[in-house]
Parts: C-alpha cells; sequence; structure tokens
C-alpha cells in the first residue's frame, strides 16, 4: 500500500509572509525627496549647472582687460676688441660682466571688437540657462523613472500576495485530498497531482521573491541609500491612477514648457549668437596695452657702475582684417545654414511630441478600458472559483476542473494588476512629456 508521506514545504515558502514583518513603510512622496538629494546622476547633472553658473562673468566674456606681471634677471660676459677707424691703438676689453635685473606691470583690453564681447556675454547668459534646463530634465526624468519603479515594487508585492493566495489555495486543494485519500475516497493520482500544483505554484512563489528583492534593490540604487539591500513596504497597496486628465491641457502645457523642446529652442538661439560672433569680424577692432617697467643694471666694466631706467608705456592698436582667403564669408555662410538646421529641428521635436503625445493618450486610454474591463473579469473568476471549490468539497468537481477555476483567478489578478501598472505608466509618461511631472512630489 502506498504511504502518504508528510509534505515540506521550502523554507523560503514558510518565510514568506514574515518577510515583510518590521520593516519601515515609504511612500512616493518619500522615495521622490530621498532621490532628489542623494542620486548620483543628479549630483553630477548639478555640478555641471555650476561650471555653467561659474561662466556666467564679466572676465569670461572679455568686458575685462588683462594685467600682467614679470620679471627676469639675466648675467652676461663679454670680450671685445674694438679698432679706432684711424687706425690707431686697439682697445681691448676682457670678461666684462653685465648683469640685468628687469620688472613690468603690463596691461591689455579690447576696447571694441565688433560687439564680440557683448554677444559672448549673452552667449554665456544662454549656457547658464541650458545648464538649467539640463539640470531640469535629469531631474524630470529621474522623477519619471523611480515613480514607474516604484509602482512595479507595488505590482510585484501585490503580485506576491495574489500567488501567496493561491499557494494558500493549493494547500488547502492538498489538505482535502490527503484526508480523502486516507478515507480511500480519491486515487493517488488525484493526490499527486494536488502535489504537483502545489509545487508548481510554491515555486512561482519563490521566483516571485526574486523578482520583488531585484525591484527593491533596484529603488534603493536609484535613491542613493548607500544601502541597496535595505529592506522597506510601500505605502500603496493599490495602484491608482487618475483617469480624469484632460487632453488639451496636457496638450498645450507640452508644447509651451516641455524642457526637451526648451532646449531645442535654446540651441537655436546659440546658433544665432554664433553668427552674431562670426559677425563681428566685420568690423575694426581696438585695443589698449599699457604697463609700467623698471629694470636695473651693474656692470664690472665702463664707464658706468649701475643703471636704472623705469617708466609707463601706452598704446592702441586700430586694425581691421581687410582680405582672409573668403574664409570670413564661408563661416558666415555655414553659420546661416546651421542656424535653418536648428530651426528644423526645433519644427522635428514638435512633431515628435505631437507624435509621441498621441501614442500615449490612445494607450492611456485604451488601458483605462482594459483595467474597467479586468475588473469585471476578476469578480466573475472570483464566483467561479468559490462555486467550483463548493461543488469540489461536495465532490461533485474534479480536481483538474478546479485547477482551472484556481489558475483563471489567478490570471485574472495578475492581468489586472499589468493593466492598472500600464495605465499608471502612460500617465507618468504624459505628466512627464507635459512638464507636470513635478505634481508626484507635491501631490503627496
Amino acid at each position: 500500500m502506498f504511504k502518504l508521506k508528510r509534505f515540506v514545504l521550502p523554507a523560503i515558502v514558510l518565510l514568506l509572509p514574515f518577510l515583510s514583518a518590521a520593516q519601515a513603510v515609504i511612500d512616493l512622496n518619500e522615495v521622490i525627496r530621498i532621490g532628489l538629494e542623494n542620486n548620483y546622476d543628479l549630483k553630477i547633472s548639478r555640478n555641471e549647472q555650476q561650471i555653467s553658473d561659474n561662466n556666467l562673468t564679466l572676465g569670461n566674456a572679455g568686458f575685462l582687460p588683462s594685467v600682467g606681471l614679470n620679471s627676469g634677471y639675466s648675467v652676461r660676459e663679454n670680450s671685445s676688441d674694438q679698432f679706432p677707424a684711424g687706425g690707431g691703438e686697439a682697445v681691448t676689453t676682457r670678461n666684462s660682466v653685465t648683469q640685468t635685473l628687469d620688472a613690468g606691470l603690463n596691461l591689455n583690453w579690447t576696447i571694441f571688437e565688433g560687439f564680440k564681447v557683448q554677444t559672448n556675454y549673452k552667449r554665456l547668459q544662454e549656457l547658464k540657462s541650458v545648464g538649467e534646463l539640463n539640470t531640469q530634465l535629469a531631474v524630470e526624468n529621474f522623477i519619471a523613472d523611480i515613480s514607474a519603479e516604484y509602482y512595479n515594487y507595488v505590482q510585484q508585492t501585490l503580485r506576491m500576495r495574489n500567488l501567496r493566495q493561491a499557494l494558500n489555495l493549493s494547500r488547502e486543494r492538498l489538505r482535502i485530498v490527503e484526508a480523502r485519500y486516507q478515507i480511500g475516497s480519491l486515487s493517488r493520482l488525484d493526490l499527486q497531482q494536488a502535489r504537483v500544483d502545489f509545487n508548481a505554484d510554491s515555486s512561482q512563489l519563490i521566483q516571485q521573491y526574486e523578482v520583488l528583492h531585484s525591484s527593491r534593490i533596484l529603488l534603493n540604487e536609484m535613491m542613493g541609500t548607500g544601502n541597496v539591500e535595505q529592506h522597506f513596504m510601500a505605502a500603496d497597496t493599490t495602484i491608482s491612477f487618475d483617469p480624469m486628465l484632460s487632453k488639451p491641457a496636457l496638450y498645450d502645457n507640452m508644447m509651451k514648457v516641455n524642457t526637451a523642446l526648451l532646449l531645442t529652442e535654446k540651441n537655436k538661439v546659440l546658433s544665432e549668437l554664433d553668427l552674431k560672433t562670426l559677425q563681428s569680424q566685420n568690423y575694426p577692432y581696438l585695443r589698449l596695452n599699457g604697463g609700467y617697467g623698471f629694470t636695473h643694471y651693474d656692470y664690472t666694466k665702463g664707464n658706468f657702475d649701475k643703471q636704472r631706467t623705469w617708466g609707463p608705456t601706452v598704446g592702441v592698436t586700430l586694425g581691421f582684417t581687410i582680405f582672409d582667403g573668403f574664409n570670413r564669408s564661408r563661416e558666415q555662410k555655414n553659420a546661416r545654414i546651421r542656424i535653418d538646421n536648428r530651426e528644423l529641428q526645433v519644427e522635428r521635436q514638435k512633431l515628435m511630441l505631437q507624435s509621441d503625445f498621441a501614442n500615449m493618450w490612445l494607450a492611456y486610454q485604451n488601458n483605462i478600458q482594459l483595467t474597467n474591463l479586468e475588473k469585471e473579469s476578476l469578480e466573475n473568476a472570483q464566483i467561479n472559483y468559490e462555486i467550483a471549490m463548493d461543488r469540489y468539497k461536495l465532490g461533485d468537481l474534479s480536481g483538474i476542473l478546479l485547477r482551472e477555476a484556481q489558475v483563471s483567478l489567478l490570471q485574472a489578478e495578475q492581468r489586472l494588476l499589468t493593466a492598472q501598472y500600464r495605465t499608471k505608466l502612460y500617465e507618468i509618461s504624459l505628466l512627464q512629456i507635459s512638464g507636470r511631472i513635478g505634481e508626484y512630489l507635491s501631490a503627496h
């Protein structure tokens, strides 16, 4: 006679119900706040912005003069023979040493260079704005990414709950089968099938724990907590979304404040300033230079032992490039072409945004409808399983048909989660593309 074996659950399955005990609870607002403070990519982006801010100075633009201080010391030894023109006695000098010490203060200042300096300053202002926009874009992308991963963590947690419930259902079925097998009302085949199904559900639960663990590690990495294995629970127990987003409001906002579009427009402005910089070569330039020098000489031979000279020097330089091989004209033509390309890039970016928005909005609406449909399917699957279990307990339904009802219930739960999560992702994408992703930080 077949001996009934005591069924031993894997240790991880036994521990799963208790893994969430005594863990910190964290909501989306806290996840975003911690990430904004600690994420390394954002720190790098902010440092790059600081460089752009530091570059915005009058000196970097060329408004201010350059002043330099220099000094030097030299020793020269000479020997010479001098022969008078009238044929007199030659004058010989041997080992004459001259020591020279000099110091000077120099100033150079470009007073006018065809408005190049003013254009440089405007360009630095635009680069500062580009740095701010790049940081803003990095922040928006980060909020969208970490929000999506947070809700993925919620989704995987709910999947874990569903699989745990499915395992409980399989455990109850196995208990019933074992009891009936002992009294001889069910066959060994029924018992083996119940155990196979129970093992399959246990396997899915263990695999789901790995998926959940990976999502939590990724969230810790994005938050920059320093401990990627830190355990916590999501405050959200469902994936909720706003089904009442306004398409016109989102679209208008996108065309006005989308960060990627603003960056493309800034690139066009920078190209226009590059043209103005090149056009400055069409004007003459005026430069001021001045200085103050001091020189001290020491002689070992001659009429003087020492000599000192000092005094200021001032001068101006006025110049104009008459001909440079037509390079100036060529560069300016190319700059105008770059401006045209930047304009085309702006229009292309607008078209891409419109296309992305249309796809996102359609997917968002479809997934809302799909979510409502899956809710109805889940209700029917729950009723179907309850009926099947009642019939199974009465012996009016086979184990295979009960398993089908159980699998249908789990699939309905998982499909609903998928629909809710996908709807949330499209909501995040719509708010991101319209420049409203920051609402996730202020709304919680």
